[in-house]
């Protein structure tokens, strides 16, 4: 694996110490923050490839930092790590911009299986770039999409999508005509099989929609196939 950048926010000097040492042995160059505030500045000043990151911390919370990092277009994958079990907190930190998810207490196999499949997501999108069916630039209709500068315009007025927004506008428009389930955009945008939030799937779309959609009642690009999931107009001029 080439040499990644990570962050990792994270109170607990035990669990951080812990993680950067299986990081460094991915061949990761790590660096730790025990402080919300100060860990969340050196995101925003160099974003890594990854970030780590807790929930409860001094200074901002994981949440917040979450938050203001995708307000602020900073789309680096985020892992979010947290002692709280409740679905309502996995179920936010994945609706506000989040990549993953570890409840703790978690075993060093696991969480580094979910930074592998992030990595490997990561290279999927450039793996789709190098294929000759590929395209650096999609023109569907009015809506133009440059997936290496990850730079979306709808009737050459820029559109501001979060990382997944994003991940699932390229997957879709990349395969126009085929039917998504929502548990199999789960898999291949989420990177695991999340069995009961199929939900997280329909508030991205919905999100997606109302940002690209002339009109959310009849949506031109995003179409439902009902009974399976979603799909991509196929009917629409391309170039």
């Amino acid at each position: 694996m080439e040499s990644k950048q990570v962050i990792i926010i994270e109170d607990d000097q035990e669990i951080c110490q812990l993680l950067e040492i299986h990081l460094k042995d991915l061949g990761c160059q790590v660096r730790s923050f025990m402080h919300g505030t100060r860990g969340f500045e050196a995101v925003l000043a160099d974003p890594p490839d990854l970030v780590i990151l807790d929930v409860m911390l001094p200074g901002m919370d994981g949440l917040d930092i979450c938050q203001q990092l995708r307000a602020q277009k900073v789309m680096t994958p985020i892992i979010m790590l947290t002692a709280r079990s409740e679905e309502i907190d996995r179920v936010l930190g994945l609706e506000i911009g989040a990549d993953d998810y570890l409840t703790k207490p978690f075993s060093v196999r696991e969480f580094l299986a979910r930074v592998k499949a992030i990595f490997r997501r990561s290279r999927m999108i450039q793996d789709q770039l190098q294929e000759p069916q590929s395209q650096n630039a999609l023109t569907v209709g009015q809506l133009s999409i440059d997936i290496d500068k990850r730079k979306v315009l709808m009737a050459d007025r820029r559109i501001d999508l979060s990382p997944k927004e994003f991940e699932l506008l390229v997957l879709m428009a990349s395969n126009p005509g085929k039917s998504y389930k929502r548990s199999r955009l789960l898999n291949l945008i989420w990177g695991y099989d999340f069995e009961g939030y199929e939900h997280t799937v329909n508030s991205h779309i919905n999100r997606l929609r109302a940002k690209i959609e002339p009109d959310m009642g009849q949506p031109t690009y995003i179409l439902t196939t009902w009974g399976v999931g979603y799909r991509f107009n196929e009917d629409l001029e391309r170039s």
